[in-house]
C-alpha cells in the first residue's frame, strides 16, 4: 500500500507522534499528587477541555475503520447505530445527567461501583467490577488492534507485534498521567479528528460528484438497496440499540467525566455538545463508506482497509500522513479513556474497600497497578476476539445485561431491594457470559437473553422481598 520512503516517513512521523504524548503526559504527571487527581482529574475540567475528551472517547478506531467499513459493505442501514445513539444520548442527557451528577458531588464518587455500593450494599461493587472488565477490556483491546492495523497497513509491521506495541506503548502514556493527562491530550486529539474527519467528509463528497451521482452508479450496478436507511433487519437496529446505544447509560468513563466537570452547567452543556458532534462524525464516517462505493467507485476486496484506500485516492502522500495522525488521534483518544475507567473500578471497587487505605499517595499507587492489570487482560481479549465492532458489542453487551436495569431502575425508584440488585445483576451478566461462550444458540444474541433475564429477576425478587430502607 505504500512504498519504502512513504513508509519510512509514516513510521518517522508516528514515533515523533508518541513521543509527544509519552512526554505530555510526563510534564502532567508532576501535578498529579492524589488519588482524585489522577482517577478524576481534581474534578475541575472546565467547558472546552471536557466536550473534547467527550469527542476523542466517544470517536475512536471502530469509528472511522469499522464504521466506514460496514458503509461500504452493508450501505445506508448502518446509520442506525446513530439513530439509536442519538435517542440514548438525548434521554440520558434530560433525564440521567442532573442526578448523576448530584449523586456524585454528595457522595464524592469515583466510579458506578460507588454508585451500586450505595444503592445495593457493598456486594453489588463486585458485578459491577466484573460487568466493567468485560466491556473496558474488550473496547481497550478493540485499539490495540486498531493499532496494529494501523503499524500493519503503513509500516508493514505484523498484526500480533502490533497489538503488542501499541499494549506497551498505551499502556506506558495511559500509566503516566492518569485521567488528567487524558483529558488534556484530549483536546489535542479530538480537535484533530474533528477537523480530519469534515474535512475528509467534503473532500469525499467532492471527488464523488454528489449524491445523485452516487445514486446513478448504485442503479448500474443493481445495488440501490445499499443507499436505504432500511436496509438493515430489525434484530440489527435492535442489538444495536440494546448495546452500544444503551451502554451510553451506563458508561463509566460517562459517569467519571460528569463528576469531573468543575459544575453541573459545564457538565450539562460539555455533554450536550460533545456527544452531537460524536454522533454527526460518526455518521459522516459510514456515508464516507457509501460514498466511496458508489461516488470514487472504489473496489476493495479487502474491506477493513477502506479507510486507507479512501485516503489515499483523494489526497497526496503529505495529507495522507495528516490522515494517518487523524486515525491515530481517534485511536488513542478511545484507548487511554477506556483504559482509566477498567483502572478505577480495580482500584476503587476491589482494592480500596478491602484494604481499607486511607492514603491518597498508596490509593495513587494502587491506581497505578490497577492499569497494568487492566492493560493485560486487554492484550488477551485483543489477541482472542477478531473484528473491531464484534469485540465492542461483545463487550458492550457483557455490561449492559449485568448492569442496566439494577442502575437504572435504582437511579429513578426506591422499591429495588439490596438482594434484588445483585441477583438482577449476576443473573444477567451470568447467563449473557454463558450464552457467548455457547457461541449463541439459536442465533439469539447474549443481551436478548441476558437483559431481559436481570430485568425479570430486579423485578419479581423487588417484589417478592421486604423493602429496604432507602439509602438514596
Amino acid at each position: 500500500m505504500f512504498n519504502n520512503n512513504e513508509q519510512f516517513v509514516l513510521g518517522f512521523i508516528i514515533i515523533i507522534y508518541f513521543v509527544f504524548l509519552l512526554i505530555m503526559s510526563l510534564y502532567i504527571k508532576r501535578n498529579i499528587k492524589t488519588y482524585d487527581d489522577y482517577n478524576m482529574a481534581s474534578r475541575t475540567v472546565s467547558v472546552i477541555p471536557l466536550i473534547l475528551t467527550f469527542v476523542g472517547t466517544g470517536v475512536g478506531g471502530a469509528t472511522l475503520l469499522g464504521y466506514m467499513e460496514n458503509g461500504y459493505t452493508l450501505g445506508m442501514g448502518q446509520q442506525w447505530i446513530h439513530i439509536t445513539m442519538i435517542s440514548a444520548v438525548i434521554i440520558l442527557a434530560l433525564f440521567f445527567l442532573k442526578r448523576i451528577r448530584l449523586l456524585g458531588e454528595k457522595y464524592n464518587m469515583v466510579t458506578i461501583g460507588d454508585y451500586t455500593a450505595l444503592r445495593y450494599g457493598e456486594s453489588a461493587r463486585i458485578p459491577t467490577v466484573i460487568s466493567f472488565l468485560f466491556a473496558y477490556c474488550a473496547m481497550t483491546g478493540m485499539q490495540f488492534v486498531a493499532i496494529a492495523s494501523i503499524l500493519n497497513l503503513t509500516l508493514g509491521l505484523n498484526m500480533t507485534v502490533g497489538i503488542i506495541l501499541g499494549w506497551v506503548l498505551l499502556t506506558i502514556k495511559t500509566y503516566l498521567g492518569g485521567l488528567k493527562a487524558v483529558i488534556w491530550q484530549d483536546v489535542i486529539q479530538g480537535t484533530i479528528l474533528t477537523v480530519g474527519i469534515i474535512v475528509l467528509f467534503f473532500v469525499v463528497i467532492y471527488y464523488s460528484g454528489g449524491w445523485s451521482e452516487v445514486q446513478a452508479n448504485a442503479i448500474n450496478q443493481n445495488q440501490n438497496d445499499m443507499l436505504d436507511f432500511l436496509n438493515i433487519t430489525p434484530n440489527e437496529i435492535l442489538i444495536y440499540l440494546l448495546t452500544l446505544a444503551f451502554y451510553q447509560f451506563i458508561r463509566q468513563d460517562v459517569w467519571q467525566r460528569i463528576w469531573a466537570a468543575k459544575n453541573l452547567k459545564t457538565a450539562r452543556n460539555g455533554y450536550w455538545i460533545s456527544m452531537i458532534i460524536a454522533v454527526i462524525l460518526g455518521a459522516m464516517t459510514v456515508l464516507i463508506g457509501v460514498y466511496s462505493k458508489f461516488g470514487l467507485n472504489l473496489d476493495i476486496t479487502e474491506t477493513p482497509l477502506v479507510y486507507y484506500h479512501v485516503i489515499q485516492e483523494v489526497f497526496p502522500f503529505p495529507l495522507v500522513v495528516v490522515m494517518i495522525m487523524v486515525l491515530l488521534a481517534a485511536v488513542i483518544s478511545s484507548a487511554d479513556s477506556f483504559f482509566i475507567a477498567g483502572a478505577s473500578s480495580i482500584a476503587n471497587d476491589i482494592i480500596k474497600p478491602n484494604v481499607k487505605i486511607s492514603s491518597q499517595k498508596k490509593m495513587l499507587l494502587y491506581s497505578k497497578v490497577s492499569v497494568l492489570i487492566v492493560s493485560v487482560i486487554s492484550l488477551i481479549l485483543s489477541l482472542m476476539i477478531p473484528g473491531l465492532v464484534n469485540l465492542m458489542v461483545t463487550g458492550t453487551a457483557m455490561s449492559v445485561s449485568g448492569l442496566l436495569a439494577p442502575v437504572v431502575f435504582g437511579l429513578f425508584w426506591q422499591r429495588p431491594t439490596k438482594i434484588a440488585g445483585n441477583i438482577s445483576m449476576w443473573s444477567g451478566l451470568g447467563s449473557a457470559v454463558i450464552w457467548q461462550i455457547l457461541g449463541h444458540p439459536f442465533g439469539i444474541h447474549p443481551i436478548l437473553v441476558g437483559l431481559p433475564l436481570s430485568i425479570i429477576m430486579l423485578l419479581v425478587v423487588t417484589f417478592l422481598s421486604k423493602k429496604d430502607e432507602a439509602t438514596i
